[in-house]
């Protein structure tokens, strides 16, 4: 993505990885130089390369957990 900056400052998680070793990760991202969000978006194996996500701010991240627990799954 031509322009913008980030610097992935924690990798939370994987969600999953797809069998051409993208990966769907949960990360804490500062984009351009900003407060680093939770960030929700698919990665290729180094990062070099990444697909269109999300990104939530600590308190949207808390609201989405909460909804996630009151979900019967």
């Amino acid at each position: 993505m031509a322009g913008i900056k980030y610097e992935i400052e924690e990798q939370i998680g994987v969600v999953s990885e797809s069998s051409k070793g993208w990966t769907k990760e949960l990360n804490l991202i500062s984009w351009n130089e900003r407060e680093a969000k939770y960030d929700l978006r698919d990665w290729a194996p180094e990062h070099e390369k990444m697909g269109k996500g999300i990104t939530m701010s600590r308190e949207e991240l808390k609201k989405l957990r909460d909804i996630l627990n009151d979900m019967d799954l």
